[in-house]
C-alpha cells in the first residue's frame, strides 16, 4: 500500500473544552515510552527561563511555549484537523470524499518531533516543538526518532511518497528493499529555460500531490506507475539516486 509522509506545520489548531491525549489510542503504540519522555523533557523546558533559546523560537509565541507545559491535560485534537498552513489548504482533507479519506487513514503519516509518528484519525494536543531542536538529555530530536521510526516502519512494503523537508527526512530515511519505493517528492519552477528551486510553492504542491494520490483510487505498485500517475496531472520527472528516488514536479511561469 502507498505511504504518503507528511511533515507537520508550524501552525496549529487547538480546541478550548475536549478530553486529553490517551496513548492507548495512538498509532504505533511501540513509540509511547519515546513519546512521553520527550514530552516531558519538553514541558520542563518550556518552563524554565531560557525555553525560548532551547527551542529556537521567539517571544512572540510565549503562549505556544507555555502551552507545551500542559500536554498531559490539554484537549486533544484529531490529526486531520491539527495541522494548518500551506501543505494542509492545499490537501484539504475536510473537502476529500468518504472514498478519499478512507484511502487517507490507512495512507496518510505525519513525522512529529513530538509523537514520532501520527495518523489522522490519532488525536493529539497542539505543540510547539521542531525535529531540528535539541533537547537537554535527548541531544538532537531527528536522532532520538531514528531508531524507534526504523522499527515502526519496517513493516511499509509499498511506494513511499516522500513530501517531507530535510529536517524530517533526518528522522526517518527508508534504507534496504524500502529505500528501491522512496520517491521525494520535489518542486522546481522553470523560467526562460532555468529552474529554481520554491519553497512556498513546493509546500502548496506536494499537498495537491497528496491530495491527487488520495483521489485516485489508485494504488501505484512502483516508482515508475507513480510518476505516470502524477504525469497525468503535472509536468513531472522520475530520476533514480543512490539512496531512493526524486520525483521533480516542474511549474512553469
Amino acid at each position: 500500500m502507498t505511504l504518503i509522509l507528511l511533515p507537520p506545520s508550524e501552525g496549529k489548531t487547538g480546541r478550548s473544552r475536549g478530553r486529553a491525549v490517551d496513548f492507548g489510542t495512538l498509532s504505533f503504540p511501540e513509540l509511547n515510552p519515546v513519546r512521553e519522555q520527550v514530552l516531558e523533557t519538553l514541558a520542563k523546558v518550556s518552563a524554565s527561563a531560557d525555553a525560548h533559546d532551547v527551542l529556537e523560537v521567539g517571544a512572540s509565541l510565549r503562549d505556544e511555549v507555555e502551552r507545551n507545559t500542559r500536554w498531559r491535560s490539554e484537549p486533544s485534537v484529531p490529526v486531520s484537523e491539527l495541522y494548518s498552513g500551506v501543505l494542509y489548504d492545499a490537501l484539504g482533507y475536510s473537502t476529500l470524499s468518504a472514498g478519499s479519506k478512507r484511502r487517507a487513514a490507512n495512507r496518510l503519516l505525519v513525522i512529529s518531533a513530538a509523537w514520532g509518528a501520527l495518523r489522522p484519525a490519532d488525536r493529539v494536543p497542539p505543540y510547539r516543538l521542531s525535529m531540528g531542536t535539541t533537547l537537554p538529555g535527548h541531544g538532537p530530536l531527528a536522532s532520538v526518532w531514528r531508531d524507534p521510526l526504523n522499527t515502526a516502519l519496517a513493516g511499509v512494503d509499498g511506494v513511499i511518497v516522500d513530501c517531507r523537508s530535510s529536517t524530517y527526512v533526518a528522522a526517518w530515511r527508508p534504507s534496504g528493499d524500502q529505500a528501491d519505493k522512496w520517491v521525494s517528492v520535489n518542486v522546481v519552477r522553470e523560467r526562460n529555460g532555468v529552474r529554481s528551486v520554491v519553497s512556498h510553492n513546493a509546500k502548496h504542491t506536494r499537498g495537491l500531490v497528496a491530495r491527487h494520490l488520495l483521489e485516485s483510487g489508485k494504488d501505484p505498485g512502483t516508482p515508475k506507475s507513480l510518476h505516470k500517475l502524477i504525469s497525468d496531472r503535472w509536468n513531472a520527472e522520475l530520476d533514480r539516486g543512490a539512496s531512493g528516488w526524486t520525483l521533480t514536479v516542474v511549474e512553469h511561469d
